[in-house]
Protein backbone atom coordinates (compact mmCIF):
# COMPACT_ATOMS: atom_id res chain seq x y z
CA UNK A 1 0.00 0.00 0.00
CA UNK A 2 1.43 3.35 -1.08
CA UNK A 3 0.55 6.82 0.14
CA UNK A 4 1.35 6.52 3.85
CA UNK A 5 3.73 9.51 3.97
CA UNK A 6 3.13 13.26 3.90
CA UNK A 7 5.61 16.10 3.44
CA UNK A 8 8.98 16.65 1.76
CA UNK A 9 11.39 17.86 4.46
CA UNK A 10 9.21 17.63 7.57
CA UNK A 11 7.84 14.22 6.68
CA UNK A 12 5.36 11.99 8.49
CA UNK A 13 4.83 8.29 7.77
CA UNK A 14 2.06 6.57 9.72
CA UNK A 15 1.29 2.91 10.38
CA UNK A 16 -1.29 0.74 12.10
CA UNK A 17 -4.97 -0.19 12.02
CA UNK A 18 -7.95 0.72 14.16
CA UNK A 19 -8.10 -2.66 15.91
CA UNK A 20 -4.44 -3.62 15.72
CA UNK A 21 -1.98 -3.57 18.63
CA UNK A 22 -1.08 0.08 18.05
CA UNK A 23 -0.97 2.95 15.62
CA UNK A 24 2.05 5.17 15.22
CA UNK A 25 4.43 7.02 13.01
CA UNK A 26 7.90 8.21 12.10
CA UNK A 27 8.64 11.92 11.75
CA UNK A 28 11.69 12.66 9.63
CA UNK A 29 13.27 16.07 9.12
CA UNK A 30 12.46 17.63 12.48
CA UNK A 31 15.27 20.08 13.33
CA UNK A 32 17.67 19.16 16.13
CA UNK A 33 17.80 21.12 19.37
CA UNK A 34 14.07 21.72 19.73
CA UNK A 35 13.00 21.42 23.38
CA UNK A 36 9.65 19.69 23.18
CA UNK A 37 6.68 20.39 25.40
CA UNK A 38 5.45 16.80 25.70
CA UNK A 39 2.44 17.87 27.74
CA UNK A 40 1.28 20.09 24.88
CA UNK A 41 1.53 17.16 22.46
CA UNK A 42 -0.57 14.99 24.76
CA UNK A 43 -3.08 17.82 25.19
CA UNK A 44 -3.72 17.94 21.44
CA UNK A 45 -4.20 14.16 21.47
CA UNK A 46 -6.69 14.51 24.31
CA UNK A 47 -8.66 17.00 22.22
CA UNK A 48 -9.00 14.37 19.47
CA UNK A 49 -9.47 11.43 21.85
CA UNK A 50 -12.70 9.40 21.71
CA UNK A 51 -15.00 9.29 24.74
CA UNK A 52 -14.32 12.88 25.81
CA UNK A 53 -17.97 14.01 25.82
CA UNK A 54 -21.55 12.80 25.38
CA UNK A 55 -21.66 13.84 21.71
CA UNK A 56 -18.77 11.72 20.42
CA UNK A 57 -18.00 8.00 20.17
CA UNK A 58 -17.78 6.36 23.59
CA UNK A 59 -14.78 4.17 22.71
CA UNK A 60 -12.54 4.61 25.76
CA UNK A 61 -8.99 5.08 24.56
CA UNK A 62 -6.36 6.82 26.73
CA UNK A 63 -4.43 7.73 23.54
CA UNK A 64 -1.16 8.12 25.41
CA UNK A 65 1.73 8.66 23.01
CA UNK A 66 5.03 6.84 23.62
CA UNK A 67 8.19 8.12 21.95
CA UNK A 68 10.93 5.63 21.02
CA UNK A 69 13.57 7.66 19.19
CA UNK A 70 14.68 11.09 18.04
CA UNK A 71 14.30 12.72 21.47
CA UNK A 72 16.94 12.83 24.22
CA UNK A 73 16.24 14.48 27.56
CA UNK A 74 13.25 16.22 26.03
CA UNK A 75 15.20 17.70 23.10
CA UNK A 76 15.02 16.60 19.46
CA UNK A 77 18.24 15.07 18.13
CA UNK A 78 17.58 15.54 14.42
CA UNK A 79 17.13 11.79 13.88
CA UNK A 80 13.78 10.20 13.01
CA UNK A 81 11.20 10.53 15.79
CA UNK A 82 9.43 7.21 16.27
CA UNK A 83 6.24 7.01 18.31
CA UNK A 84 3.25 4.76 18.96
CA UNK A 85 -0.20 4.95 20.52
CA UNK A 86 -1.49 1.64 21.82
CA UNK A 87 -5.05 0.55 21.08
CA UNK A 88 -6.63 -0.37 24.40
CA UNK A 89 -10.39 -0.57 23.94
CA UNK A 90 -11.15 -2.39 20.69
CA UNK A 91 -14.43 -4.29 20.38
CA UNK A 92 -13.78 -6.20 17.19
CA UNK A 93 -16.93 -8.32 17.59
CA UNK A 94 -18.96 -5.19 16.84
CA UNK A 95 -17.79 -5.55 13.23
CA UNK A 96 -18.28 -9.28 12.63
CA UNK A 97 -21.58 -8.57 10.85
CA UNK A 98 -19.76 -6.68 8.07
CA UNK A 99 -17.08 -9.28 7.42
CA UNK A 100 -18.65 -10.07 4.06
CA UNK A 101 -20.85 -6.98 3.63
CA UNK A 102 -19.99 -3.52 2.37
CA UNK A 103 -21.10 -0.56 4.47
CA UNK A 104 -22.58 2.23 2.30
CA UNK A 105 -20.20 5.19 1.74
CA UNK A 106 -17.27 3.46 3.49
CA UNK A 107 -13.99 2.23 2.03
CA UNK A 108 -15.04 -1.45 2.37
CA UNK A 109 -15.94 -2.08 -1.28
CA UNK A 110 -13.07 -0.08 -2.78
CA UNK A 111 -10.50 -1.76 -0.49
CA UNK A 112 -11.65 -5.20 -1.61
CA UNK A 113 -11.59 -4.13 -5.26
CA UNK A 114 -8.09 -2.62 -4.98
CA UNK A 115 -6.32 -5.03 -2.62
CA UNK A 116 -8.45 -8.16 -2.59
CA UNK A 117 -8.26 -8.23 1.20
CA UNK A 118 -9.33 -5.89 4.01
CA UNK A 119 -9.33 -5.63 7.77
CA UNK A 120 -13.04 -5.16 8.44
CA UNK A 121 -12.56 -4.43 12.17
CA UNK A 122 -13.34 -0.74 12.47
CA UNK A 123 -12.27 -0.16 8.89
CA UNK A 124 -8.67 -1.21 9.52
CA UNK A 125 -6.28 1.22 7.89
CA UNK A 126 -9.13 3.36 6.52
CA UNK A 127 -10.33 4.16 10.04
CA UNK A 128 -10.17 7.76 11.25
CA UNK A 129 -8.20 6.41 14.21
CA UNK A 130 -5.11 6.86 12.02
CA UNK A 131 -5.52 10.63 12.40
CA UNK A 132 -4.23 10.44 15.98
CA UNK A 133 -0.77 9.95 14.45
CA UNK A 134 -1.20 13.16 12.47
CA UNK A 135 -2.10 15.03 15.65
CA UNK A 136 1.17 13.94 17.29
CA UNK A 137 3.23 15.10 14.31
CA UNK A 138 1.20 18.29 13.98
CA UNK A 139 1.73 19.12 17.64
CA UNK A 140 5.49 18.87 17.10
CA UNK A 141 5.21 20.94 13.91
CA UNK A 142 3.46 23.65 15.93
CA UNK A 143 6.49 23.77 18.22
CA UNK A 144 8.79 24.17 15.22
CA UNK A 145 6.57 27.13 14.34
CA UNK A 146 6.33 28.58 17.85
CA UNK A 147 5.48 32.11 16.65
CA UNK A 148 2.46 30.95 14.67
CA UNK A 149 -1.04 30.40 16.02
CA UNK A 150 -3.33 27.72 14.59
CA UNK A 151 -6.95 28.38 15.51
CA UNK A 152 -9.45 25.80 14.24
CA UNK A 153 -13.07 25.73 15.39
CA UNK A 154 -16.48 24.35 14.44
CA UNK A 155 -18.33 26.93 12.35
CA UNK A 156 -21.31 24.79 11.27
CA UNK A 157 -23.20 21.63 12.22
CA UNK A 158 -25.82 20.74 9.65
CA UNK A 159 -27.65 23.99 8.90
CA UNK A 160 -26.70 25.62 12.20
CA UNK A 161 -23.95 28.14 11.42
CA UNK A 162 -21.79 30.52 13.43
CA UNK A 163 -22.67 33.97 12.10
CA UNK A 164 -19.64 35.96 13.19
CA UNK A 165 -16.95 37.66 11.16
CA UNK A 166 -13.38 36.51 11.78
CA UNK A 167 -12.42 39.65 13.70
CA UNK A 168 -15.38 39.10 16.04
CA UNK A 169 -14.35 35.59 17.11
CA UNK A 170 -12.70 35.03 20.47
CA UNK A 171 -10.67 31.86 19.93
CA UNK A 172 -10.18 31.43 23.67
CA UNK A 173 -13.86 30.36 23.80
CA UNK A 174 -13.38 27.38 21.45
CA UNK A 175 -12.42 24.80 24.08
CA UNK A 176 -15.08 25.86 26.58
CA UNK A 177 -17.79 23.61 25.13
CA UNK A 178 -17.80 20.04 23.72
CA UNK A 179 -18.70 21.18 20.19
CA UNK A 180 -15.65 23.48 19.98
CA UNK A 181 -17.62 26.40 18.60
CA UNK A 182 -16.31 29.76 19.93
CA UNK A 183 -19.78 31.10 20.66
CA UNK A 184 -21.72 29.72 23.63
CA UNK A 185 -25.19 30.31 22.22
CA UNK A 186 -24.46 28.73 18.85
CA UNK A 187 -22.57 25.88 20.50
CA UNK A 188 -25.58 25.04 22.68
CA UNK A 189 -27.81 24.80 19.60
CA UNK A 190 -25.27 22.59 17.84
CA UNK A 191 -24.90 20.29 20.83
CA UNK A 192 -28.67 19.92 21.19
CA UNK A 193 -29.01 19.12 17.49
CA UNK A 194 -26.22 16.50 17.57
CA UNK A 195 -27.94 14.78 20.51
CA UNK A 196 -31.24 14.82 18.61
CA UNK A 197 -29.60 13.29 15.54
CA UNK A 198 -27.92 10.62 17.65
CA UNK A 199 -31.28 9.77 19.22
CA UNK A 200 -32.63 9.13 15.73
CA UNK A 201 -29.79 6.67 15.06
CA UNK A 202 -28.52 9.09 12.44
CA UNK A 203 -25.51 11.34 11.83
CA UNK A 204 -24.84 14.88 10.63
CA UNK A 205 -21.95 16.72 8.97
CA UNK A 206 -20.46 20.14 9.54
CA UNK A 207 -17.69 22.62 8.83
CA UNK A 208 -14.38 23.25 10.60
CA UNK A 209 -12.84 26.66 9.95
CA UNK A 210 -9.21 27.53 10.65
CA UNK A 211 -7.24 30.76 10.97
CA UNK A 212 -3.42 30.71 10.96
CA UNK A 213 -1.83 33.84 12.40
CA UNK A 214 1.72 35.26 12.16
CA UNK A 215 2.51 33.34 8.95
CA UNK A 216 5.84 34.47 7.44
CA UNK A 217 5.89 35.77 3.89
CA UNK A 218 7.22 33.65 1.05
CA UNK A 219 5.97 30.14 1.89
CA UNK A 220 4.84 28.08 -1.08
CA UNK A 221 5.80 27.64 -4.73
CA UNK A 222 4.04 29.39 -7.64
CA UNK A 223 3.22 26.47 -9.96
CA UNK A 224 2.26 22.94 -8.86
CA UNK A 225 3.25 23.29 -5.20
CA UNK A 226 1.13 26.30 -4.36
CA UNK A 227 0.63 26.73 -0.63
CA UNK A 228 -3.16 26.60 -0.87
CA UNK A 229 -2.97 23.50 -3.08
CA UNK A 230 -0.96 21.68 -0.43
CA UNK A 231 -3.33 22.83 2.30
CA UNK A 232 -6.20 21.54 0.19
CA UNK A 233 -4.49 18.17 -0.26
CA UNK A 234 -3.81 17.98 3.47
CA UNK A 235 -7.40 18.67 4.43
CA UNK A 236 -8.90 16.41 1.76
CA UNK A 237 -6.74 13.56 3.07
CA UNK A 238 -8.65 13.65 6.38
CA UNK A 239 -11.42 11.05 6.69
CA UNK A 240 -14.93 12.29 5.83
CA UNK A 241 -13.77 15.56 4.24
CA UNK A 242 -15.79 16.55 1.17
CA UNK A 243 -14.67 20.10 0.50
CA UNK A 244 -12.02 22.79 1.03
CA UNK A 245 -12.05 26.52 0.36
CA UNK A 246 -9.70 29.30 1.39
CA UNK A 247 -9.97 33.06 1.41
CA UNK A 248 -13.19 34.30 -0.18
CA UNK A 249 -13.79 30.78 -1.52
CA UNK A 250 -17.02 30.18 -3.41
CA UNK A 251 -18.50 33.45 -2.15
CA UNK A 252 -15.80 35.25 -4.12
CA UNK A 253 -17.35 34.03 -7.37
CA UNK A 254 -20.30 36.34 -6.72
CA UNK A 255 -18.12 39.47 -6.55
CA UNK A 256 -16.64 41.81 -9.14
CA UNK A 257 -12.89 42.11 -9.38
CA UNK A 258 -13.07 45.75 -8.33
CA UNK A 259 -14.54 44.62 -5.01
CA UNK A 260 -12.46 41.45 -4.63
CA UNK A 261 -8.95 42.84 -5.12
CA UNK A 262 -6.91 43.27 -1.93
CA UNK A 263 -5.31 46.72 -2.15
CA UNK A 264 -1.88 47.24 -0.60
CA UNK A 265 -0.78 49.31 2.34
CA UNK A 266 2.67 50.88 2.04
CA UNK A 267 4.21 48.14 4.23
CA UNK A 268 3.06 45.38 1.87
CA UNK A 269 0.09 44.29 3.98
CA UNK A 270 -3.35 44.51 2.41
CA UNK A 271 -6.39 46.57 3.38
CA UNK A 272 -8.64 43.52 2.94
CA UNK A 273 -7.77 39.82 2.94
CA UNK A 274 -10.07 38.11 0.47
CA UNK A 275 -6.95 36.31 -0.81
CA UNK A 276 -6.84 34.42 2.47
CA UNK A 277 -3.18 35.21 3.10
CA UNK A 278 -2.00 33.54 -0.11
CA UNK A 279 -1.34 35.20 -3.47
CA UNK A 280 0.06 33.35 -6.47
CA UNK A 281 0.44 30.27 -4.31
CA UNK A 282 2.77 32.07 -1.86
CA UNK A 283 2.00 33.43 1.62
CA UNK A 284 1.88 37.23 1.82
CA UNK A 285 2.07 37.59 5.61
CA UNK A 286 -1.65 38.12 6.18
CA UNK A 287 -3.73 35.60 8.13
CA UNK A 288 -4.41 32.38 6.26
CA UNK A 289 -7.99 31.21 6.69
CA UNK A 290 -9.94 28.34 5.22
CA UNK A 291 -12.95 26.05 5.70
CA UNK A 292 -13.15 22.26 5.62
CA UNK A 293 -16.46 20.47 4.95
CA UNK A 294 -17.12 17.13 6.66
CA UNK A 295 -19.84 14.75 5.52
CA UNK A 296 -22.19 12.95 7.93
CA UNK A 297 -20.53 9.89 9.47
CA UNK A 298 -21.37 6.91 7.24
CA UNK A 299 -22.09 4.39 10.03
CA UNK A 300 -25.74 4.66 11.05
CA UNK A 301 -27.66 2.96 13.84
CA UNK A 302 -30.43 2.37 11.29
CA UNK A 303 -31.14 -0.47 8.90
CA UNK A 304 -29.73 0.08 5.42
CA UNK A 305 -29.71 -1.96 2.24
CA UNK A 306 -26.31 -2.86 0.83
CA UNK A 307 -24.50 -5.70 -0.97
CA UNK A 308 -22.12 -8.42 0.18
CA UNK A 309 -18.98 -9.86 -1.39
CA UNK A 310 -21.11 -12.22 -3.50
CA UNK A 311 -22.99 -9.29 -4.99
CA UNK A 312 -26.19 -10.12 -3.14
CA UNK A 313 -28.44 -7.44 -1.70
CA UNK A 314 -28.52 -7.64 2.09
CA UNK A 315 -29.76 -5.57 5.01
CA UNK A 316 -27.40 -4.29 7.68
CA UNK A 317 -27.34 -1.96 10.66
CA UNK A 318 -24.41 -0.29 12.39
CA UNK A 319 -23.25 -1.59 15.75
CA UNK A 320 -20.76 -0.41 18.31
CA UNK A 321 -19.57 3.10 19.21
CA UNK A 322 -19.52 5.82 16.58
CA UNK A 323 -19.56 9.61 16.33
CA UNK A 324 -22.93 11.14 15.44
CA UNK A 325 -20.97 14.17 14.20
CA UNK A 326 -17.24 14.12 13.54
CA UNK A 327 -16.46 17.85 13.54
CA UNK A 328 -15.84 18.43 17.28
CA UNK A 329 -13.01 15.86 17.25
CA UNK A 330 -11.79 17.01 13.82
CA UNK A 331 -10.72 20.44 15.11
CA UNK A 332 -7.24 19.33 16.35
CA UNK A 333 -6.80 17.20 13.21
CA UNK A 334 -7.34 20.23 10.95
CA UNK A 335 -4.85 22.22 13.03
CA UNK A 336 -2.33 19.37 12.84
CA UNK A 337 -2.50 19.02 9.06
CA UNK A 338 -2.20 22.78 8.64
CA UNK A 339 0.86 22.81 10.89
CA UNK A 340 2.47 19.96 8.92
CA UNK A 341 2.05 21.90 5.67
CA UNK A 342 3.36 25.19 7.04
CA UNK A 343 6.31 23.53 8.83
CA UNK A 344 7.30 21.69 5.67
CA UNK A 345 7.32 24.89 3.59
CA UNK A 346 9.06 26.80 6.38
CA UNK A 347 11.91 24.27 6.39
CA UNK A 348 12.02 24.21 2.58
CA UNK A 349 12.54 27.98 2.64
CA UNK A 350 15.36 27.62 5.18
CA UNK A 351 17.02 24.90 3.10
CA UNK A 352 16.87 27.01 -0.07
CA UNK A 353 18.81 29.80 1.65
CA UNK A 354 21.71 27.63 2.84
Amino acid sequence: MAGNSFGKIFKLTTFGESHGVAIGGIIDGCPAGLKLDLESIQNDLDRRRPGQSAIVTQRKEPDTVEFYSGIFEGVTTGTPIGFAIKNANQKSKDYSHIKDAYRPSHADYTYDEKYGVRDYRGGGRSSARETACRVVAGAIAKQVLSDLKFNAYVSAVGEIELHKKLHEIDFSETEKNPVRCPDAETAAKMESFIKEVRGDGDTVGGVVSCVIKNVPKGLGEPVFDKLHAELGKAMLSINAVKGFEYGSGFEGTKMRGSDHNDHFNTDGSTKTNLSGGIQGGISNGMDIYFKVAFKPVATLMQKQTTINAAGEEVEMQGKGRHDPCVVPRAVPIVEAMAALVIADYFLQNKASKI
